[in-house]
């Protein structure tokens, strides 16, 4: 068995070390940092912090991401979404991955480090062990609310992106944050009814296991209007204008309908498709704030 186990990792290639950092996640956190970055301020942002700080910042990521490879190597090994993963199928070793993520994670610090302020590079240590420690050592398996607890710190990329420009927290930084942290809750749930089976063979407190489907899509439901909601406060608080608030309202209402269908269940694969309208959704939202945030410039 050792002997097929060290074949398995020699054939490990760079594509498994890529997947280990999880890229699609971490562009859509890179995205809402981008984000970020452009609406803390009117001027333009400097070229070695637009690069390199989400250069630093993505690393991270990817680092928090390997951990969580490894961390849930056994979960992903009898989940078929994930169980031809890089560690799940013993290409790569537990101790490779980790110093992967320990490469990864002191080379985005360093680079946070150089290129923004320390600021930035401590918040950004301080999400990184908030997902790989907290939320994946801990949480996870503890309690069926761990995606609203742990949700924090997959919600911090457009602070990180804000405070490398600016240097210090302010209120827009930490509404963006916000509307990450009410998006979380229903994009999460939705996926997890979706895959409950998998969830509750591999053990884990998922809410649609612990408290059943209706349960849970009630309470997508709700965290869905709360979302929308929270969508609409950067109008209310003139950091964006018409076109952002018209974008809120259609994207969010669309959101909601299909909390709507899937609590209904008034359509066939109701769960994956609204978990899918929520990765658009968010993109889309994020979109609009920069756009309006520069058509307000131009004004």
């Amino acid at each position: 068995m050792a002997t097929l186990l060290r074949e398995h990792q020699a054939h490990a290639s760079w594509r498994d070390y890529l997947e280990l950092t999880k890229p699609k996640v971490v562009v859509l956190m890179l995205i809402t940092s981008l984000v970020g970055m452009f609406l803390a301020t009117r001027a333009g942002v400097p070229w070695t912090v637009l690069l390199f700080g989400n250069l630093g910042i993505g690393l991270c990521a990817g680092g928090a991401a390997a951990v969580n490879h490894v961390v849930d190597r056994r979960i992903d090994s009898v989940m078929a979404r994930t169980h031809k993963r890089p560690l799940a199928e013993g290409r790569v070793s537990p101790l490779a991955a980790l110093s992967f993520a320990l490469l990864l994670s002191v080379a985005g610090m360093l680079v946070l480090l150089t290129f923004t302020n320390e600021l930035t590079a401590w918040l950004t240590l301080a999400s990184l062990l908030g997902y790989a420690v907290l939320y994946t050592g801990f949480l996870k398996r503890a309690t069926p609310q761990n995606i609203v607890i742990g949700g924090l710190a997959g919600a911090a990329p457009p602070l990180l992106g804000w405070v490398a420009v600016t240097g210090h927290l302010e209120p827009g930084a930490f509404l963006l944050v916000l509307i990450i942290f009410a998006w979380t809750p229903p994009h999460f749930w939705a996926l997890a009814i979706h895959r409950k089976a998998e969830y509750a063979k591999a053990n884990i407190p998922m809410l649609p296991v612990t408290h059943g489907e209706h349960y849970t899509k009630v309470h997508i439901l709700l965290y869905t209007l709360v979302l929308l909601a929270v969508s609409l406060l950067p109008f209310a608080i003139h950091m964006s204008g018409l076109l952002y608030l018209a974008s809120a309202l259609l994207l969010g209402g669309r959101f909601l309908r299909w909390a709507w269908v899937l609590y209904r269940d008034s359509q066939p694969h109701a769960a994956i498709n609204t978990f899918k309208y929520s990765i658009a959704y968010l993109f889309l939202l994020f979109i609009a704030l920069l756009v309006d945030h520069y058509l307000l410039l131009s004004l």
